[in-house]
């Protein structure tokens, strides 16, 4: 096929094989996948016209084949990028705008530096708008209290960028909370798609093609979350790899890597394994009374007038944000260091240093404190840990320890308590992180001539005194961080 076919193209491919073109169409730029049917319908329409006859399928195949082994290395990027420290935003519409952010602010422009490319189901976003307010977003979101607005701003401005690690948010309450509308509405403000929130998936294939197809990804009604399927998120949420067999393949390996913003919501808190709520933000929404329901055409219709708006708000807090990350220092980090840093450099545009942190701070020792509450070995450590300092002894005679608390008998005896010496240990290693967050050191070591394991917690007195594990009201939070910043 003559190359006078493809005027002005780019040829590519990911690091996973995947061949792309980018070409100059009607003025701007457009990216495809060469093995798509876009494509492979512009090369016949291209080819009758210049030659008026149809291309055979030999002919079109052989194409096909040379421009994939001529295609060169980059990669595409999936709405969001990031090219000599400027960050961009596709806006996906039909004249493959995007919006470049800088220090100095932001614009939208044609042809970008970066190649972007359109998965299925993927909607345009409005053309921001200058001089709106983030605080035209309040409205619209059932939040519990000012803090949770705050947080879910930071979510927002972690989940513009490029890379990860991204917090994971979570929805919790009641039926009728707005839980699902919450969702809908904050994907549809950064990545809209046709199916906005969708099912939990069944194996690690399906949440690896949502991942390669969507910036955003948001859950709809969680009710649990299997083991495998919260270290996938794990993994998704920090920028980990996951890798699955090619269908119908026993031997050929499909990867992906990279990280991803997510959502989901459910009625119940169904973050509880402690590495998947060490990367959570979750919120509990409450129940919103018959008198200030709205109908939901109405909270779409008040949202789309403001969408522009809010967009570019946001856009704005990211050009303060690359302006003023370079000045924002640190002494010590939590879990999600990149997203703390980020949100405390966006945050100056319009609240006092310190505010997004502090608010997480607080949120993360909640989470710690349902996570302890709700795993009955690391309830059990802090109960055994409640009148003293130190305690050692094997994982038998922790089993011991444990019977002899008449609290936690009705703990014991559900059915995910640990059943051998063995998984207990396991269970504590796991219950570490969240136990160390009250005060409360967990270590392993062999002692004596056989070699023995034992378990020593040591706390405080601050940790020997805290409240028991039914108590609803968590101790203040542990101060992770500290930002300076130029006056």
């Amino acid at each position: 096929m003559h190359p006078t076919l493809l005027p002005s193209a780019e040829l590519f491919h990911t690091a996973h094989g995947t061949a792309y073109v980018d070409m100059l169409i009607d003025g701007h730029r457009e990216t495809w996948p060469i093995r798509g049917r876009r494509f492979r319908a512009f090369l016949r329409r291209s080819y009758y016209r210049a030659t008026g006859t149809a291309a055979s399928a030999s002919v079109l195949n052989e194409a096909l084949d040379q421009l994939e082994a001529r295609a060169q290395f980059d990669g595409p990027e999936l709405r969001v990028a990031e090219h000599n420290g400027a960050l961009y935003l596709d806006l996906a519409d039909d004249n493959w705008q995007v919006v470049e952010i800088t220090p100095a602010g932001w614009q939208i422009i044609s042809p970008p530096p970066v190649h972007f490319r359109r998965t299925p189901g993927l909607l345009p976003l409005p053309a921001p708008q200058r001089g709106g307010s983030i605080m035209a977003l309040q409205p619209l979101l059932n939040c519990a209290s000012y803090d949770d607005f705050i947080l879910i701003v930071a979510w927002l401005l972690a989940a513009l960028r490029p890379v990860g690690p991204y917090p994971l948010l979570a929805l919790a309450g009641e039926q009728g909370s707005a839980k699902t509308v919450t969702c809908k509405l904050l994907k549809r403000l950064i990545d809209p798609s046709i199916a906005p929130v969708r099912t939990l998936p069944r194996e690690e294939r399906e949440l690896m093609i949502a991942a390669n197809n969507s910036h955003v990804l948001a859950f709809d009604n969680v009710s649990g979350l299997p083991a495998w399927l919260s270290d996938a998120l794990c993994r998704l949420a920090s920028g980990g790899g996951l890798a699955v067999r090619q269908l119908y393949s026993d031997d050929t390996e499909v990867l992906f890597e990279a990280a991803r913003p997510m959502l989901l919501n459910g009625i119940e808190d169904v973050i509880g394994r402690p590495d998947l709520a060490d990367r959570a933000i979750v919120l509990t929404l409450p129940p919103i009374s018959n008198s200030q329901r709205l109908l939901e055409a109405e909270l779409w219709a008040g949202f789309e007038c403001v969408r522009p708006d809010i967009l570019g708000a946001l856009l704005d807090l990211m050009a303060h944000g690359l302006a003023r990350r370079p000045a924002v220092h640190h002494t010590s980090l939590p879990r999600m260091a990149d997203f703390v840093l980020w949100a405390a450099a966006c945050e100056t545009a319009l609240w006092p240093v310190g505010t997004i942190a502090r608010a997480y701070g607080v949120n993360r020792q909640a989470m710690i404190e349902s996570v302890i509450e709700g795993d009955p070995v690391a309830a059990c450590a802090r109960n055994i840990m409640l009148d003293r300092d130190e305690w050692a002894g094997t994982a038998s005679d922790f089993l011991l320890a444990a019977d002899k608390l008449q609290r936690q008998e009705a703990s014991i005896r559900r059915p995910d308590w640990p059943r051998t010496p063995r998984a207990l240990a396991g269970r504590l290693r796991r219950a570490q992180t969240s136990l160390r967050a009250v005060g409360i050191n967990v270590g392993f070591q062999r002692e004596g001539r056989e070699g023995s394991r034992i378990i020593r917690m040591r706390g405080h007195s601050s940790a020997s005194s805290a409240s028991p594990v039914s108590s609803t009201t968590p101790p203040p939070p542990k101060q992770d961080l500290e930002i300076e910043t130029p006056a």
